[in-house]
């Protein structure tokens, strides 16, 4: 039972991440639709942003099961 609480946790701290990345998607699509000519200028911001919270959500995997192989 002790391993589970950690995959638990993982789950529910996922849905930041995906909360956030579809943020940063509709904001972009937003700032293009608004300004399509800026499309190219924005790229790199949206990816970079993506590429952060996915890397945030990465640390929380690799935490959750190297706290989960302490116990």
């Amino acid at each position: 039972m002790e391993g589970s609480v950690n995959v638990i946790g993982y789950g529910l701290a996922a849905i930041g991440p995906g909360i956030g990345v579809a943020l940063i998607f509709a904001a972009w699509i937003t700032a293009t639709a608004r300004q399509p000519e800026s499309a190219g200028i924005t790229r790199p911001m949206l990816f970079m942003g993506f590429a952060l919270v996915e890397v945030l959500a990465l640390f929380g995997l690799v935490l959750a099961f190297a706290l989960g192989g302490a116990n």
